[in-house]
Formats: C-alpha cells, structure tokens, sequence
C-alpha cells in the first residue's frame, strides 16, 4: 500500500491554508459543518473535560470542542503545518476560547502527551494524509483516558457501487479543476482525492478501531457515505 509522503502533505496543507476554510464549504456543499455538529452531538463533551484534536489544520473542530469544555475545560489542537496552526490561532483569539485551548506543532504519529490524558481524541478529514493511520489511531487511544473517545471523521467510500463511481468522478475530476479555477490550486486539490485511494472504506476502518483496542464502534455515514464516523471507547 502506498503511504502519503509526509513533506509533500506538508507542503500541500502549507500552500492550502489560506484558502482551506472556503474550499471546505464548496467541497462538501457546506456539509461539514453539519456533519461535525452531529459529531459533537454524539460525543456528549461536558465542561470541565479535556481533549486533543489530531492534525487540527485552520482549528474548527478545536474551537467547538473548545466551547463544549469551557474555560473550566481544557483542549490542545496539534498540527504539523505552521501556516494552519496561525489561522486557526487568530480564530480562537477572535472566539474567545483562547484561555482553554492550546496549539501545538507536532506530529499525528508520535503525540507529545502521556498515556491517560485526555477525555477525548478527534481527527478530522486528516486520518487518510497521515503516514500511517493505524499508527495514529493507537497514538490516540495511548493518550485517551480509560472509557475516553477516539473520533475520525473522514472522507469514505460509499459502499454502493454505482454511488461509489459517481462519487469518484466528482472527487477525481472535478474537485482539482474547482481548486485550479477558484484558487489556483491544481496539483493540491488534486492530491487530497488521491489520497483516498489507498485508505480503508468505512467497514474496514471499523476494524482498525478495534485492532488498536477500541470497542463499542459507532459508524455512521452521512451522504450516503462520501464522508463518515467512527468512535471508539478505549477499554477501562
């Protein structure tokens, strides 16, 4: 299987920044947001928890999980990509959710906690550009307290076949001409649907959460499966 190569997905998500947000909401027709709501609605994060959001790029999701927790709470956004980590610190200046929320610059596959920190672990349309996502999902659960979350949302492949060759031609042929025609940006946009390729459809990730010691998994699909959920509590 090949594996995404770790300083082009740097360079790609560096050269993106500026225009992540927007691409987002014209990529998914504005679904995230809608799909991360749900999410959050699944998690049930109360003030006063923490959480570390994997690979957290412009900070959204942070910045939900932020609110979630309050200022009584406690969550840390890590990211490998400097021009990422500054848009999304000025918009949690700009939320007001700077006193319980914390950025780091590091890496998915070696997360600089220890075992048993955080109530929560979430990774957001990220999981497929890592060098190994098997590898970051058991960094997550290590860091995740007994009975914590770990959470993906992520890009999937719809599980009926003519759904899946529709989707595909969208993906593949028509999003990197979106990204060259609106920001210039071919050979990026033409890379985050090539990094689907190669990376587990909904059933097989499934799996993969339990093989890394996670149980009770949720999956839930949302548009008849161009992205989708899994959560897994880590055993107590």
């Amino acid at each position: 299987m090949t594996k995404p190569d770790t300083k082009y997905v740097h360079s790609v998500f560096e050269n993106i920044a500026n225009e992540y947000d927007k691409m987002n909401s014209i990529i998914s027709f504005g679904q995230h947001k809608r799909w991360r709501k749900f999410t959050m609605n699944k998690m049930s994060v109360r003030p006063g928890q923490s959480a570390i959001d994997v690979c957290c790029g412009t900070c959204d999701w942070t910045i939900s999980l932020a609110q979630a927790v309050g200022r009584e709470g406690y969550v840390v956004g890590l990211d490998f990509s400097e021009n990422m980590l500054k848009i999304g610190k000025a918009k949690i200046e700009q939320m007001g959710v700077n006193s319980q929320t914390d950025l780091v610059d590091g890496n998915a596959m070696e997360i600089p906690f220890s075992d048993n920190t955080f109530d929560y672990a979430t990774i957001g349309f990220a999981l497929r550009n890592v060098p190994d996502y098997r590898q970051v999902l058991s960094e997550m659960t290590r860091v995740v307290k007994p009975g914590g979350l770990v959470v993906s949302l992520e890009a999937s492949k719809p599980p009926w076949k003519w759904y899946r060759q529709f989707f595909y031609f969208y993906f593949y042929r028509i999003l990197p001409v979106i990204g060259k025609l609106l920001v210039n940006k071919y050979n990026e946009y033409n890379w985050l649907p090539q990094s689907l390729t190669n990376f587990p459809d909904s059933q097989e990730l499934a799996k993969v959460f339990s093989e890394v010691g996670l149980t009770d998994i949720q999956t839930h699909l949302f548009a008849g499966g161009v992205a989708a959920l899994h959560i897994g509590v880590k055993k107590g």
